[in-house]
């Protein structure tokens, strides 16, 4: 039924309760006009679906005058539409009071005052209500809380390590999948999910200058996470007294926060509670020095509760490095080199004994007799179990083993032979005569890999005497450049140097449109060539990378690579290929391998 309004009534906004009590002053056609004398604001409302609620008090009410004295109701009459109250005041004296008299400052904060007052939703705005905070509910209790909301299809393995690692408290793990498995996107569903779930709410991120900008993206566009990037300009430019306070997700290239003590200072002030490091094997560690940037990721991790490394290749560097990214983790566990490398020579047996109940859901007895060893008598019960066939107990002795000995729950690793799904890899070799001028160098290093860098670094080399000018994967590349036209083709080879001279090559002598990408560029231009190497239209056929276009940069729109070189490291080797072979590519990996015949790259 449609309300009847008359001027004089007072009504409360159920929009704006802070204008205190309205009076209506007219009605005119289908609009409504109220005085709200108390801020003195005039709003107009539609007859049909005004915001308003009738004020009308009961017996017992105490209710003010304009003037400050007090009523208490006993009764209420009706006239013309308008209220009048009588009752005793404070001297009990019988007294009236018409409602147009009513104090203007009257509100209904609490409540209580609102229901009693008479101001209630509609029952429709109610329902909606619980029935949101029950889908609420539900939300928060899910097992994909954080998880299901990106903008991406992540598989089982990346939800797996999400959920396993985002559920803990201050979660300090080292993300170690293969290339191509996902890393990024299991570190941001990490974040997510800790950050929806109230466990972090201050995360930092560092990652290397060049992957800035991928990362800024991928968290943007796949997680909807506002993050802030930082650079030198950027810091110096705030007025705060600490920009790292201004942001709740701060991402920070490690190579500038390296040498700029004061942005140091102030990203230690500033506090977080999970931090993340990209490239983590890039942290240099030996028992009597360490590189400033692992100096630098030690002293955060000491004071941030959560710390996730991440690694394609966790032993590139050695053992010995792989000890110091763990001992960043833990450092109460891994506290001994010489004690871990005897403990990883126990591990291998313990590791295949496990790999042997996964496989076959039972134990050999050498395999018992070599578990027994480490769990001891109180894991007798449990073996027997397992060898008896009882599945659960198979499964409670591999966390067993997990939580005890090894790396434990510290360690994620994935690889590509347990995650299906994978293209083919195609190798193509194509063995050159090796050129009389790379004869003639002096064995060493590069001489032996890269005898290019070796020719050009030659006291007595000239402009005119280019390497590229006679080195036959010169033309090789051209031709196979022509043959593969309108195919997008990523080359790699070990130095910047050979990279640019590779573009000079292609453009003087063939005119193929080319592009480069080495540590020489900036952010800014780096990005620029990715891009234009992206372009399907008008972009360029080939992306000449030096070893640097081998990290964290996807290209699976190409599966062409030309490997122009070999890295002197087999994790490099699998770095380089992880650029196309990666989750989403559809084509065959084509691997085009030139060599240098009668020379250590045929080895």
């Amino acid at each position: 039924m449609a309300q009847q309004y008359q001027p004089g009534q007072r009504w409360i906004s159920d929009s704006e309760a802070e204008l205190g009590l309205g009076t209506v002053l007219a009605q005119d056609g289908r609009l409504l006009t109220v005085l709200y004398p108390a801020t003195g604001d005039t709003r107009q409302y539609a007859l049909r679906n005004a915001p308003l609620t009738r004020v009308r008090f009961s017996p017992g009410d105490s209710i003010t005058h304009f003037e400050g004295w007090k009523l208490t109701v006993q009764e209420v009459d009706d006239v013309d539409g308008l209220l009048v109250y009588h009752g005793l005041n404070a001297q009990n004296e019988v007294v009236t009071l018409p409602e147009t008299q009513l104090s203007n400052f009257i509100q209904f904060r609490l409540a209580s005052d609102r229901l009693f007052a008479g101001q209630i939703d509609p029952l429709a705005w109610f329902s909606l209500r619980y029935h949101t905070l029950e889908h609420t509910s539900r939300q928060l209790q899910s097992a994909l809380w954080g998880l299901g909301g990106v903008r991406a299809q992540p598989i089982a393995h990346q939800l797996h390590i999400a959920r396993e690692v985002a559920d803990r408290i201050a979660p300090r793990v080292l993300l170690a999948d293969e290339v191509g498995l996902g890393k990024t996107i299991e570190a941001g569903l990490i974040i997510h999910r800790q950050l929806l779930s109230g466990r972090a709410n201050r995360v930092l991120i560092l990652v290397p200058e060049n992957l800035q900008h991928q990362w800024l993206v991928e968290m943007r566009r796949r997680f909807n996470l506002q993050v802030a990037l930082f650079d030198e300009e950027r810091f110096i430019e705030s007025d705060a007294a600490n920009p790292f306070e201004d942001t709740q997700l701060a991402l920070v290239a490690l190579e500038w926060l390296v040498d700029d003590e004061k942005a140091q200072d102030a990203l230690f002030a500033a506090g977080w509670d999970l931090m993340v490091v990209d490239e983590a094997h890039h942290l240099v560690w030996h028992e009597d020095k360490a590189s400033p940037e692992y100096s630098l990721i030690e002293q955060l991790a000491e004071v941030i509760p959560g710390v996730l490394l991440l690694t394609a290749t966790p032993e590139q560097l050695g053992q010995d490095s792989h000890f110091a990214r763990l001992r960043l983790l833990d450092p109460n566990r891994f506290h001994d080199l010489h004690a871990f490398r005897a403990e990883s020579e126990n591990y291998r047996p313990v590791a295949e004994a496990v790999q042997e109940l996964l496989e076959k859901g039972r134990l050999s007895p050498e395999a018992h007799k070599t578990i027994h060893g480490f769990l001891g008598n109180e894991g007798e019960a449990l073996l027997t179990a397992v060898n008896d066939g009882d599945t659960e107990a198979s499964a409670r002795l591999v966390r067993e083993l997990l939580d005890r000995h090894g790396t434990g729950r510290v360690l994620f690793r994935n690889t590509r032979a347990a995650v299906q799904g994978f293209p083919e890899r195609k190798l193509h070799p194509y063995p050159l005569p090796c050129p009389d001028e790379y004869l003639e160098l002096p064995l060493g290093d590069h001489a032996e890999l890269y005898p290019e860098v070796s020719f050009q670094a030659q006291p007595d080399a000239n402009e005119e005497e280019r390497w590229w000018k006679f080195d036959p994967r010169v033309e090789w590349l051209i031709d196979t450049l022509k043959m593969l036209k309108r195919t997008k083709v990523l080359v790699i080879c070990a130095h910047a140097e050979t990279a640019m001279d590779l573009e000079d090559a292609l453009r003087v002598r063939s005119g193929i449109p080319a592009t480069v990408f080495h540590e020489g560029m900036n952010i800014l231009e780096r990005d620029r060539a990715a891009a234009y190497f992206a372009d399907e239209e008008f972009g360029a056929q080939v992306l000449i990378c030096s070893e640097i276009g081998s990290e964290g940069r996807n290209f699976q729109f190409s599966h062409h690579l030309v490997l122009f070189d070999l890295p002197s490291h087999p994790d490099l080797l699998e770095q380089r290929i992880g650029r196309l072979d990666r989750i989403g590519q559809k084509h065959i990996i084509e691997l085009h391998v030139p060599y240098l015949e009668t020379s250590p790259q045929e080895r």
